[in-house]
């Protein structure tokens, strides 16, 4: 009799255990960032893929504002840093007119400084997301007296991020783009087919759709530059 009491308060302290750890606050954060990390994937899908090109900028600009908000409020986590940095890139390539000569490049300045500090907290998070993401800033903005742009850090970072995430759909698309930039169009050509051969995102099904049906348009024109049919 007494063993069977020990075993239902051991049982009892470890199902109580159980729950303090899956409930803690610290749980609940994490849930809380993640979430909030999501809506603002999804939220970036349809600004980038679903919204009228002369809409883009006023919906980046008010995702900008969520992003940073999330960003201040958990300013100890790199995820929240990284979709603002993605998202002040959208809002960079969304600007029209006059804009985009005096105001893309802090965006992208702001952008890289995000991804930089979110490389300090946690470099590996969100499957190399952080490397994937700097290696595109650095090949898409120019550099000398203009931007920061690099392509030796660009391919250096590129190389990372295909390295930690070889079936990331965004890993490969920017290594195919980065020597499509580069006008090298053999070492293009098998990223972009990659990013076709690889499965959606299940969770994120309009970026995945508008992702590879850029990975499709840029992967005819580097066939046509190889002049393969």
């Amino acid at each position: 009799m007494r063993m069977f009491v020990d075993m239902k308060i051991s049982l009892k302290a470890a199902f109580l255990a159980f729950m303090m750890l899956t409930f803690s606050p610290a749980a609940a954060l994490a849930d809380e960032v993640s979430d909030a990390v999501h809506q603002l994937q999804l939220q970036w899908a349809v600004a980038n893929y679903k919204t009228a090109d002369d809409e883009k900028e006023a919906v980046f600009k008010a995702l900008v504002d969520k992003a940073s908000a999330l960003s201040a409020k958990y300013a100890d986590r790199a995820e929240p840093k990284v979709w603002e940095a993605i998202i002040r890139a959208g809002y960079a390539g969304a600007m029209g007119g006059m804009s985009s000569m005096f105001n893309a490049m802090p965006q992208m300045e702001q952008g890289r400084d995000l991804l930089l500090a979110a490389e300090r907290i946690d470099p590996m998070t969100m499957n190399g997301a952080i490397y994937t993401t700097l290696g595109s800033f650095y090949y898409m903005v120019p550099g000398g007296f203009i931007g920061f742009g690099d392509d030796d850090k660009a391919l250096a970072y590129l190389k990372k991020a295909v390295t930690v995430a070889p079936d990331d759909l965004d890993a490969n698309y920017f290594m195919g783009d980065y020597w499509l930039d580069e006008k090298q169009y053999k070492k293009a050509l098998p990223w972009f087919e990659k990013v076709l051969s690889l499965p959606d995102v299940a969770a994120r099904p309009v970026y995945s759709v508008g992702r590879k049906a850029e990975a499709a348009e840029k992967l005819a024109k580097v066939k046509k530059k190889l002049h393969i049919k």
